[in-house]
């Protein structure tokens, strides 16, 4: 059943597309489609979401821009410009001509303009490629909502020093990069939700994807475009088999492999064996790669443990994150024994970017159990209880807190 949540994420950026098409003022335009927005969120649930939410919208955000530029004196002769240019029938005629026009990509290129910070970027594709609010973007990064305000003022603050008039890039790959990145962040947030009752929030993650299609569709020869989809295809095949039927997290070691989805694996695959000949090989084929290493293993001890370690080894030496070597070292202790892969993971314990993470610690315990040490698990696992805001991952976290505590003296 559709949401109004469902519409208002759906339509969020073609109504930002239209009003910047006859606005031209970024800033103006979000905050224009944010009050329009909070006024569906007032209005739909009780008295339904209407026949052409999106023309809904654009109407009530286009009067919302024109009361704002009557309020300035100083744009007078402008306003009244702008007035008789946005008439009824002018709105009409507008919505007639958003209903079939898919404006996604184009907002997500002005949000990763280059005078943002990465940050920013993402921060602004959620916000305006999504519609989320800030409370719900402060969510997903795990961080206070007062910071994602910060940061979506800070954007805003940059578009004002940018003359309030984002340009358009001059060509279809000069923002690539920072979108590819922005999608990435934003499936990751999806996929792997920090904080609340579930593990995953699938709106999210069907945007990513959606998104990404429209990309690559646009972009067919881009090859990290291409690993991009793919990465996002395999890591969604699998999702079935992350949970329980009562949502409770189950780890890739025991996951029922038969619950995958093998036409997203295959669709993936088939986009990676296309990309990796053709052009270099970027991060996002690299991690793609190892996602098809995992979907297309049979049980976990029969995964291509050896093929991973080098793919992980090449991803670090292109893209190295604190990420790459937890997950480097979960393949590592596979292939050459806990030991090594507790010593990749020691210099992560002062590493700042992973001091609100509970991950670190919830990979360290199972590799301190492996190598004996059960007190020192037991440790790492109620840090990572402690760190931990999402609630299934918690469970199991505790579960395995609980298991140790009993094997414990």
């Amino acid at each position: 059943m559709t949401t109004s949540e469902d519409v208002w994420r759906r339509e969020s950026p073609h109504i930002l597309a239209a009003l910047m098409r006859r606005f031209g003022d970024f800033a103006a335009c979000e905050d224009a489609v944010q009050e329009a927005l909070f006024e569906a969120s007032q209005q739909w649930p009780t008295k339904g979401v209407p026949d052409k939410p999106r023309g809904w919208l654009l109407r009530v955000a286009s009067r919302r821009l024109i009361d704002a530029k009557r309020q300035d004196g100083s744009r007078l002769e402008r306003e009244r410009r702008v007035f008789s240019r946005d008439r009824p029938d002018q709105i009409i005629i507008a919505e007639a001509a958003l209903e079939n026009r898919d404006s996604s990509l184009q907002v997500l290129a002005l949000c990763c303009h280059p005078s943002l910070s990465p940050d920013a970027q993402v921060t602004l594709t959620l916000r305006a490629v999504l519609g989320l609010s800030t409370d719900q973007i402060a969510a997903l990064y795990l961080i206070p909502s007062a910071t994602a305000g910060q940061r979506i003022s800070r954007a805003k603050s940059t578009i004002d020093e940018n003359g309030r008039h984002f340009p358009r890039p001059e060509t279809t790959t000069e923002r690539l990069p920072a979108m590819l990145h922005a999608l990435y962040l934003m499936y990751t947030a999806g996929h792997s939700r920090p904080n609340g009752e579930v593990l995953f929030d699938q709106a999210v993650t069907d945007e990513a994807i959606r998104l990404a299609r429209l990309l690559h569709a646009a972009l067919p020869d881009e090859t990290e475009t291409a690993g991009l989809l793919a990465l996002m295809l395999l890591s969604e095949a699998r999702r079935p088999g992350r949970r329980t039927h009562v949502g409770e997290l189950v780890t890739l070691r025991n996951q029922d492999r038969k619950r995958w989805n093998s036409t997203l694996v295959s669709e993936g695959v088939s986009l990676l064996e296309a990309a990796l000949p053709t052009g270099p090989v970027g991060a996002y084929q690299l991690q793609a790669a190892i996602s098809a290493v995992h979907s297309e293993a049979a049980t976990w001890e029969e995964t291509d443990w050896p093929q991973i370690v080098e793919l992980y080894s090449m991803l670090a030496r292109i893209a190295p994150s604190p990420t790459v070597t937890l997950n480097y070292a979960v393949a590592v202790s596979e292939v050459h024994g806990p030991c090594a892969a507790l010593e990749m993971l020691e210099p992560l314990l002062a590493d700042k970017r992973m001091s609100r993470s509970h991950r670190l610690h919830a990979v360290r315990a199972p590799i301190l159990e492996a190598l004996g040490d059960s007190a020192e698990a037991l440790t790492a696992y109620r840090t990572a209880s402690r760190l931990c805001t999402n609630v299934p991952e918690q469970r199991y976290i505790n579960a395995q807190i609980a298991r140790l505590s009993a094997d414990l003296p």
